[in-house]
């Protein structure tokens, strides 16, 4: 292509409207907690209609209210259910749909942590957080691309963490750091099935991020606190409108190019 060719392409492209979601259907997992309370309201201001589905049913009312309040123009919804139960994800997606029509987005944002050193780690907490962290991430991926694959267009966002790249200290966390490093390549895996059905997934890894949980536990060890910060060169906590804009481009046209990516958001905590 000559750059009179490039030129002239450019004319018909708006690169402000690549990142509007006007029209979009999109789902939040974990919608009651903090950094995806954070991207359901980011995924609404850019256009796009928002199903919330979290365990915490007081949680996620005062969300789903705030959007409504916020965004009178977009429809929310809200669904309590378990992400880890096949049947239940199930059901909530079909109702999904028949509200919607479609989905658009999924933004797979819920998941626990827990610190206990691996030589006396319970079986039983190691299930659970595979189960939560993982295989509740897939449950939700299947059930939802199989909708996509079927409209032949979906933005597939599983939010990872940074512990999925390093083992973080002083903590001991052997099986939250597992649970991660299989979301990122989870998404990859299914990034390389899916793309010949325009269905994109990738992922972010959130470093440390002051949600109101994280807040009472830096409260309550404030020398963890310190540790961290001394460790990030740009030397703050995110907070969790830092990880919105991330995924907001994932979810647009903008990342149209991008497939099985994990992009970090830690302050450049994983450089060093």
């Amino acid at each position: 292509m000559s750059i009179e060719g490039l030129l002239e392409e450019l004319k018909s492209i708006s690169f402000k409207k690549l990142f509007d979601l006007s029209g979009k259907k999109a789902i939040v997992t974990g919608g009651g907690g903090g950094i995806c309370s954070a991207i359901a309201y980011g995924l609404a201001e850019f256009g796009a209609d928002i199903a919330l589905i979290d365990i915490n049913a007081e949680n996620l009312e005062k969300v789903k209210n705030f959007l409504k309040e916020r965004f009178p123009e977009r429809k929310v919804l809200a669904f309590v259910a378990d992400v880890c139960s096949y049947q239940e994800v199930s059901k909530v997606v079909e109702d999904i749909v028949k509200e919607f029509n479609r989905i658009d987005i999924l933004v797979n944002c819920h998941g626990i942590g827990q610190w206990v050193p691996a030589e006396i780690m319970r079986l039983d907490d190691w299930d659970k957080m595979i189960r939560t962290n993982l295989t509740s991430v897939f449950i939700m991926c299947q059930i939802v691309g199989k909708y996509m694959i079927k409209q032949r267009y979906g933005k597939i966002i599983n939010i990872a963490s940074m512990s999925g790249h390093i083992v973080n200290t002083p903590q001991p966390q052997a099986h939250y750091n597992t649970s991660k490093a299989g979301v990122i390549h989870l998404t990859k895996s299914l990034a390389a099935e899916w793309a010949k059905y325009n269905v994109y997934v990738n992922s972010v890894s959130p470093g440390y991020t002051v949600t109101p949980l994280v807040e009472k536990l830096l409260k309550q060890e404030p020398k963890y606190a310190e540790i961290w910060r001394s460790m990030i060169p740009l030397g703050r906590f995110a907070k969790p409108y830092d990880i919105v804009g991330v995924v907001i481009f994932l979810a647009s046209d903008a990342s149209n190019y991008i497939t099985g990516e994990d992009i970090i958001v830690d302050g450049g905590y994983t450089i060093l």
